[in-house]
C-alpha cells in the first residue's frame, strides 16, 4: 500500500519521527515534533527548480513514510517550486498530514528576498498557495515577515480575514519578538512562531520562553548555523562542545543539534530540510537520540 493510500495517523506510531513525541498546534493539530522543512527542494539561491526533482519527490514521500506529518514550506521557495513538488509527491494527502506554508516575500532573483506585506499581495499569496497545494484550506499559514513598509495592523487584519473566510485554519508569524506576537493577537490567535534558533545561535531565547508560557509552538529554522555570538571564539567553543557530545554518542553534529532542540522545550518543532533521502534519514534518526543530563550541561555551558 502506498503512502498516499494509507492513513498517516495509523502508521506514524513507531516511526523515526514519532520518537520525538508530539505537539498540539492551535489546540487541534497533533503532529510529531520532528517535521520537515521544504525550502531546500529548490534551485541554487532557493530559486528555480532543483537539480534532481525526482529525488526531491522521493524525499517527500520517504519523510511521510518515516512518520513526518508536519511539512513547512512557503510560496517564496522557488518561488512556488516547493509547494508544487509537495502536491506532486503527496496529493491526495494522507489523513493527519499538516502542510504549513508562508507568504509575505517577493523573489526577484536567486538569494534575493523582498518583503511585501500589502494586504492585496498577501491575499494573492494565499490564493496561489491554495491552488498549488490543491487545498481548500491551509491548516497553518504564517506571515513570512512583518513588512516595515506597511502598517502592521493592516497585515494582521488580513490574517484575521483569512481565518474568518475559512481559507486558513490557524495563523503563525516568523522572525518576530514577543511584542509583535501580542500586537497580532489583538486581531487573530497566533499559534506558532518560526524564528532562527539553534544550539549555537540563541538570539531568540526570550521568544522561546515566551512561547513556552503561552503554549505557542516554536518552529526553529536553521537547526545549526550562523550564530549571533559575541565572538568567533565563542562560536567555536560551542561547536567544540557539540562535536564532543556527537563523538560520545557516535552521532553527527547535526543529529546532536536536533536532539538538543527537542530537549530544549516541549513546544519546539524542528523542521530540518534536505534534498537527499540519505540526509533525510540521518536527520530523522536524531529523534531517537537521547541526550543525558551531562550532555545538556555541556551544551549549555558558557565560555570557550
Amino acid at each position: 500500500m502506498s503512502v498516499r493510500e494509507t492513513d498517516l495517523a495509523s502508521t506514524a506510531a513507531g516511526t523515526p519521527a514519532a520518537q520525538a513525541g508530539t505537539i498540539t498546534i492551535g489546540g487541534e493539530l497533533v503532529v510529531n515534533r520532528m517535521g520537515f522543512g521544504a525550502m531546500r527542494l529548490t534551485g541554487e539561491g532557493i530559486f528555480g527548480p532543483p537539480k534532481d526533482p525526482a529525488e526531491c519527490v522521493r524525499v517527500l514521500r520517504r519523510a511521510v513514510e518515516l512518520g513526518v506529518n508536519f511539512i513547512d514550506t512557503a510560496d517564496s521557495y522557488g518561488p512556488f517550486v516547493s509547494e508544487e513538488l509537495i502536491a506532486e509527491a503527496l496529493y491526495p494527502y494522507p489523513e493527519g498530514l499538516v502542510i504549513a506554508t508562508k507568504g509575505g516575500f517577493e523573489r526577484p532573483g536567486p538569494g534575493r528576498w523582498v518583503e511585501n506585506g500589502r494586504p492585496e499581495h498577501l491575499r494573492e499569496a494565499l490564493e496561489g498557495s491554495l491552488k498549488r497545494l490543491r487545498l481548500d484550506r491551509i491548516d497553518l499559514w504564517q506571515l513570512h515577515r512583518i513588512d516595515p513598509k506597511v502598517p502592521a495592523d493592516e497585515q494582521f487584519d488580513v490574517l484575521a480575514e483569512f481565518v474568518r473566510d475559512g481559507a486558513v485554519r490557524h495563523v503563525g508569524l516568523s522572525e518576530v519578538d514577543e511584542a509583535d506576537v501580542e500586537d497580532a493577537q489583538r486581531f487573530v490567535p497566533i499559534v506558532s512562531v518560526q524564528n532562527r534558533y539553534n544550539v549555537v545561535d540563541r538570539e531568540w531565547e526570550p521568544v522561546v520562553e515566551y512561547c513556552a508560557r503561552a503554549g505557542i509552538a516554536f518552529i526553529p529554522w536553521r537547526p545549526i548555523g550562523g550564530a549571533c555570538l559575541e565572538s568567533e571564539s565563542a562560536k567555536r567553543g560551542v561547536m567544540r562542545r557539540v562535536e564532543h557530545v556527537a563523538r560520545r554518542h557516535e552521532a553527527s553534529v547535526l543529529q546532536v543539534a536536533l536532539a538538543w532542540l527537542l530537549a530544549r522545550s516541549p513546544i519546539m518543532l524542528p523542521i530540518p530540510g534536505t534534498s537527499k533521502v540519505k540526509h533525510l534519514e540521518e536527520n530523522l534518526a536524531a529523534a531517537g537520540l537521547e541526550l543525558t543530563d551531562e550532555d545538556l550541561r555541556e551544551l549549555d555551558a558558557r565560555g570557550d
